[in-house]
């Protein structure tokens, strides 16, 4: 019997001794927040850290902080504020997710929040409220981070957050609404002016997008304005080069109740930006008028397009604009980057970069292949099949052999262009274009493949072949006059849009064509019932090619120059 008592007692200690703390009640480490693992905290440098949405506070105000993790998730936390050098929780928090839970430390409620599982976490947001009465001073937040049983870090802090009774509303976005009056008076004089289209006026155009900056002597702050149309956000960025990633960036959005924000972020590449500290930023205006959003305020932040630090003189303009969702910015949907880098302490006029050449290809390989090749191979197959009728090459009709020329170079071009804005994009650039741009080039590749398969004239299920190959080729040509339209949209650079107008004028040139050449052919056919076989058919139909023909060049042409020029 006492054999049986001593085990028992042996495993209620082990059982102690073994508690896991997954369920994140770690009320015993308020004091030292130090996990009970029995083993030694981490002394190199934690790959977590802790950011707060302002540094002042006063009586009463409310603190986004956040946990995040760099590169690996950490799967247990714990947070408290305390003074600067205090080693006492202060305030109390709210969670925002089922991800984290309040804790009671020292008798105060609220006073820390932890983790709720173990599952891996890459970030948590919990929101402090300052006490609303007593002696306070400058705090900082502190964490605990978990990353496995045998390896966590104690003490990880936030920054300073001064207590001022007059404090700055939050640091890492604001929504201080009035009236912004930016205006490209002073370009090239007293300040730096980006706009697209060039040299238009904030103030005048409702299209304009535009960035101004301004820089006293003597004095580090820059002022910048931005402003626009969109439906979401606007931003201008800094960067090395003319590429997304490693920008240093300031957006002007809406936030989740539509008021205009202002943010500074950190562009990591084709990712969302990390959201930042707003920092040393002051005389902060926003405003939206009829979809225009616009933003003012000056910075003493040091422009930093290295995530670490550092800086330099020059940089690469870069105006964005895109939508917004609950205030989360999506992908943008237009760029614009200067052309050479720029120092915004030397007032100037700074123009448009170029786009690359390879999109230029890439652009003009599409047109090419889908407003003259294509359509010239479309309308032989669908309405000249009677020219040189009688006339064979190879055993194939000659108006085959046309049709299947033109669309081999289609495809071929449709390949080459679609190879060629990978290679210089490198990813997924986002936005409807290249979603369009996919789908044709899917339904291009299958095409001819269907062909290659089809049945004999007379087989029983031909009219399978024929019917499935006309839709798809009417829906390859209408999805790849949609992708020119949003790809032109890019290379349009003038007020006025004219290349878009172009295109307008090339769609509408191809369907009036369309539409006689069917009238042609009805009228054909009942020639042919009613024995009319005097009059020259073949030359009327041969003349609608001509003159299709060449309307499509001067249509192509005028393109081209303008995707070379833009």
């Amino acid at each position: 019997m006492d054999r049986y008592i001593f085990i028992i007692v042996l495993l209620a200690c082990v059982l102690r001794a073994v508690r896991c703390y997954s369920s994140g009640k770690v009320t015993g480490a308020c004091d030292n927040m130090t996990p009970q693992h029995k083993k030694g905290a981490q002394q190199s440098p934690a790959p977590f850290s802790v950011t707060t949405d302002r540094f002042s506070f006063k009586e009463g105000d409310e603190i986004i902080v956040k946990l995040l993790a760099a590169s690996t998730p950490f799967t247990g936390f714990m947070l408290q504020a305390r003074e600067v050098g205090g080693s006492s929780p202060l305030g109390s928090f709210t969670v925002t997710s089922g991800e984290a839970q309040p804790l009671t430390c020292n008798g105060l409620p609220n006073s820390a929040i932890s983790h709720t599982s173990n599952s891996p976490k890459s970030s948590i947001q919990g929101i402090w409220r300052a006490p609303t009465s007593g002696n306070l001073n400058s705090i900082q937040f502190s964490a605990s981070f978990v990353k496995d049983y045998s390896t966590f870090w104690v003490g990880v802090r936030s920054s300073p957050v001064t207590y001022n009774i007059t404090a700055a509303p939050p640091a890492s976005s604001t929504s201080v609404t009035s009236t912004v009056s930016n205006s490209s008076t002073g370009c090239d004089s007293t300040k730096v002016c980006f706009s697209q289209p060039l040299n238009c006026d904030p103030g005048v155009s409702p299209d304009c997008y535009f960035l101004s900056a301004m820089t006293s002597l003597g004095d580090t702050a820059i002022q910048l304005e931005m402003t626009g149309p969109s439906d979401g956000y606007i931003a201008i960025g800094f960067s090395d080069d003319q590429r997304m990633g490693n920008d240093d960036i300031y957006i002007c959005g809406r936030d989740s109740g539509g008021l205009i924000q202002l943010q500074h972020a950190f562009s990591t590449g084709r990712k969302t930006p990390e959201i930042l500290p707003l920092g040393n930023v002051s005389d902060v205006k926003s405003s939206v008028n009829n979809s225009i959003i616009s933003c003012s305020f000056t910075t003493r932040n040091p422009i930093s397009t290295q995530r670490s630090g550092g800086s330099s003189s020059l940089y690469y303009l870069m105006i964005v604009h895109g939508p917004s969702n609950n205030g989360i910015i999506g992908t943008h949907t237009g760029t614009f980057i200067s052309d050479t880098k720029v120092d915004i302490s030397s007032p100037q006029v700074v123009t448009s970069g170029k786009e690359p050449p390879i999109i230029k290809a890439h652009g003009s390989l599409m047109l090419i292949a889908w407003m003259t090749t294509g359509s010239l191979g479309m309308i032989i197959a669908r309405y000249l099949k009677g020219v040189a009728k009688g006339k064979h090459y190879f055993g194939k009709d000659v108006w085959f052999l046309v049709h299947v020329f033109l669309m081999t170079l289609t495809v071929a071009a449709t390949i080459i262009a679609f190879i060629l804005a990978f290679s210089e994009v490198g990813g997924w650039s986002g936005g409807v274009h290249p979603v369009l741009g996919c789908i044709v080039m899917i339904l291009a590749f299958f095409q001819p493949i269907g062909a290659m398969f089809r049945c004999g004239p007379h087989h029983h299920l031909r009219f399978l072949f024929n019917w499935s190959h006309a839709l798809n080729a009417v829906a390859i040509k209408g999805l790849a006059v949609a992708a020119i339209f949003t790809g032109l949209s890019y290379f349009s650079t003038s007020e006025d849009s004219w290349l878009l107008k172009v295109m307008g004028g090339f769609v509408g040139w191809e369907a009036t064509m369309y539409i006689l050449d069917s009238f042609l052919t009805t009228i054909l056919s009942a020639m042919a019932v009613l024995d009319f076989s005097f009059l020259p058919q073949t030359s009327l139909e041969l003349v609608l090619l001509v003159l299709f023909f060449l309307g499509n060049i001067a249509f192509l042409v005028a393109l081209l120059v303008g995707i070379g020029s833009s």
